[in-house]
């Protein structure tokens, strides 16, 4: 059995150790020290791993995901202010160098790094987000061939996109010049750089929007790394490219960079010399082809109009001389005209001849008796309609005379003759009966010489008195 060092045999007793010589701390006091001393630590560090567990920004804004290698795996945070402004694209196991300080989470006793900017790590992996990039936009039909428009084959005014110091708009200037003078509007921007892509896509914009849009648009920068071309790979420039109505010509780099709005552009150039040579014909090829034109064009119509002139000399020699094609007709008419004056008078005898005739013919004493039939039926038919009118008034006159006689009977008038009288009010209506006469009434006896008017006076039992 062992005896525990800190026991006192003698007295039985435990021997309790010294205190030690520490200030305490409660949890929270370590967790912020600790905190601390991360930060003052490890204030600005540069971390290249593998995105994990990347889902897009949290309903905050922020951004929570890890960063790891073969080994080890260290949690990250991107606030939202921050990830607003990052250039680069997060998606998940893309290899990254983040920027940022290290720091702690105090509840969950963890320590994570606070990321501020993050670019993709080396060139394989800007080629793999740029790979990825396009095959999204070239899924939406953003490069498709039928949406490409055609060059204007000379332009009148043609914007140019570029940085407004340097060689590149020397050489497009110069190029122009030589080849066809050309208006020329520079809208400057910075082409390289965060906000290089920003400002690439509002030139576009803007010139689209001019009110005297440019025929042709050159985007166009010199040589550079692929880090020195990202912004014209930036989806901002892409879609702002695709979607423009002026025709666009992509000058960016040398002969062997690809950027993703060479895709999205309508013509690829490989330098932006070229593109100035591809955006306008050389003015004295042209003159001279005019003038080449223009002679083989004289040399042309004068040979036709050669061979009409002797087409024309062997017909002439084929038809025969106006005085022969017009002397049968003459003597025709000749012939007719010695044939005239005796034809005519010929046929003014022939007619004189037919109108004798006709005349002998002619007899006015079946007219005169036409004429005299004619008036003896006129008086005839005036004697029956005398006739038959006397004979109507006599009837007329005797009905008449009849209904008179009716009239004369039936009228009330004989009735008064015989000694009877009408009584009338004063308007000169008969009066039926003595209920309705007032007493003092004007009334009216009409007997058969004349009319006479009287008052009512009041009535008796037997009947009114008057």
């Amino acid at each position: 059995m062992s005896i525990p060092q800190d026991f006192d045999p003698e007295t039985g007793e435990i021997i309790k150790p010294p205190k030690a010589n520490l200030a305490e701390q409660s949890v929270s006091e370590l967790s912020q020290a600790l905190k601390r001393t991360l930060e003052d630590r490890f204030g600005q560090v540069r971390v290249r791993g593998e995105i994990s567990g990347y889902r897009g920004a949290h309903s905050s804004g922020h951004v929570y995901f890890a960063l790891k290698d073969e080994s080890a795996k260290i949690d990250a945070i991107i606030w939202r202010g921050a990830f607003t402004k990052l250039r680069g694209k997060m998606q998940e196991g893309l290899e990254v160098i983040a920027t940022g300080k290290i720091s702690s989470y105090p509840n969950k006793s963890s320590y994570q790094i606070i990321i501020e900017n993050i670019e993709p790590a080396g060139v394989g992996a800007l080629m793999a987000l740029l790979a990825e990039r396009r095959k999204t936009l070239a899924a939406e039909g953003l490069f498709d061939s039928a949406h490409k428009k055609p060059l204007p084959y000379l332009p009148q005014l043609i914007g140019v996109i570029t940085s407004p110091t340097g060689a590149v708009i020397r050489d497009i200037l110069h190029r122009l010049n030589d080849r066809f003078p050309r208006h020329v509007i520079v809208w400057p921007v910075r082409v390289q750089g965060e906000t290089a892509a920003a400002e690439v896509a509002a030139a576009v914009i803007g010139f689209n929007e001019m009110e005297q849009k440019p025929d042709l648009l050159i985007v166009a920068r010199g040589g550079g790394s692929l880090e020195d071309l990202m912004p014209f790979n930036e989806e901002i420039v892409v879609r702002a490219v695709a979607a423009s109505a002026i025709p666009i010509i992509a000058a960016i780099g040398h002969e062997t960079d690809t950027s993703l709005i060479d895709y999205a552009a309508d013509w690829r150039a490989p330098t932006p010399t070229a593109a100035a040579e591809k955006a306008v014909p050389v003015r004295m090829d042209l003159l001279a082809e005019t003038a080449s034109l223009n002679a083989r064009q004289k040399r042309g119509l004068s040979r036709v109009l050669s061979e009409v002139r002797l087409r024309l000399q062997a017909a002439s020699r084929a038809l025969p001389k106006p005085d022969e094609i017009v002397a049968l007709a003459r003597q025709s008419l000749d012939g007719a005209g010695d044939k005239l004056p005796r034809a005519l008078k010929s046929n003014l005898q022939t007619h004189t001849v037919a109108l004798t005739r006709q005349t002998g013919r002619l007899n006015v004493q079946p007219l005169r008796l036409r004429v005299r039939e004619g008036r003896r039926r006129i008086g005839e038919i005036q004697q029956r309609n005398t006739r038959a009118l006397r004979q109507f008034m006599v009837k007329t006159k005797d009905r008449l005379a009849s209904e008179s006689k009716l009239l004369a009977a039936l009228s009330y008038k004989s009735v008064l003759s015989r000694g009877f009288a009408v009584l009338r009010n004063q308007a000169g209506t008969p009066l039926r009966g003595v209920a309705n006469i007032k007493p003092e009434a004007t009334l009216q006896i009409e007997m058969a010489d004349g009319r006479l008017a009287v008052i009512a006076t009041k009535p008796k039992s037997q009947g009114t008195l008057f």
